[in-house]
């Protein structure tokens, strides 16, 4: 009986484990909400970063909701969900955001939102490859955890 329930606390776990490292998916993303931050204990919001193409034709959906444009995955870009995006009101500002894995930090701009209601979690930082290379990590991963906070 106690393997059986360690067995299924084991599976729970796992299953939970998976729901929160699985990959979201960046879309249009043009929705206002009011910004919804949880600090943790390390001095920043909890979040998971995924990678994203913020050039015309790649998966990220359409022109940055910032500016309307297109940006180049060679600079340290962001796209924050839709709460955290809080309607606009972090365009173009500066974001700091720390690898869980290895600790380092850089600082990105905010230019456009990861829409929570047509597809994005509520816990995205979804950035350029730029980001994830000034980190050390490797976008084949697809999903990492990090903290982010206004820099």
């Amino acid at each position: 009986m106690a393997r059986a329930k360690l067995a299924f606390l084991a599976a729970a776990a796992a299953a939970v484990l998976l729901l929160l490292l699985a990959p979201s998916r960046a879309v249009a993303r043009h929705h206002h909400r009011a910004p919804a931050v949880s600090p943790n204990k390390g001095g920043g919001t909890r979040a998971v970063m995924t990678v994203n193409g913020f050039e015309k034709g790649q998966e990220g959906g359409g022109p940055a909701a910032c500016d309307g444009h297109y940006h180049s995955n060679g600079d340290l870009i962001a796209a924050l969900s839709t709460g955290w995006f809080a309607g606009g009101r972090r365009c173009h500002k500066p974001i700091r955001i720390t690898s869980a894995h290895n600790g380092r930090s850089v600082v990105a701009r905010v230019v456009d939102e990861c829409d929570s209601r047509h597809g994005c979690r509520t816990n995205v930082v979804d950035t350029s490859k730029a980001v994830w290379d000034a980190l050390g990590l490797d976008t084949n991963v697809g999903v990492v955890p990090v903290t982010w906070s206004d820099a």
